[in-house]
């Protein structure tokens, strides 16, 4: 995806947050930057549940070799994130408020593809909660779990 598109807030505010995703996946606007850097990206976006897939870098790793607990909270934030972008209506954004994760198990930088799914449980005027789920593709299991509570706001400047 190049990293020249731009998209201000005035352009953002003509859109719900589920054309948002999709223009992200389609390479029509730009993606979160932490993402190429991290290693994953927006696969999929129905209302509701979004997907990111990817695997840890080599340049993401703790002293002993596994993948930084910093690299499994920027993957399940992403989704926890966007599974509430999925819901809002044109003119709205949220922030993260708070989230909270728990590592269920270490992940090498082996190539490993894993997959973060999240589903929006609850999306309001003022906040928007959000759960996610860290799988192994191949090997189905669980790696991490995250919960989401996010701030819902109208896109300043629009």
């Amino acid at each position: 995806m190049p990293n020249d598109l731009k998209l201000t807030h005035a352009d953002a505010a003509q859109m719900d947050g589920i054309r948002f995703l999709h223009g992200i996946i389609d390479g029509t606007f730009p993606g979160p930057s932490i993402a190429g850097t991290l290693g994953f990206g927006l696969v999929r976006a129905e209302p509701g549940e979004v997907v990111f897939e990817g695997q840890v870098p080599e340049s993401a790793l703790n002293p002993f070799g596994f993948a930084h607990g910093g690299w499994f909270g920027a993957i399940l934030d992403s989704a926890l994130g966007c599974a509430v972008q999925s819901r809002l209506k044109a003119g709205q954004m949220y922030t993260t408020l708070e989230y909270k994760i728990n590592i269920i198990r270490p992940l090498q930088p082996n190539g490993k593809q894993m997959r973060a799914t999240g589903r929006a449980l609850h999306v309001g005027h003022t906040t928007g909660v959000a759960e996610s789920v860290l799988c192994g593709i191949d090997d189905g299991k669980t790696y991490a779990i995250g919960t989401t509570t996010c701030s819902i706001f109208a896109i300043p400047g629009a």
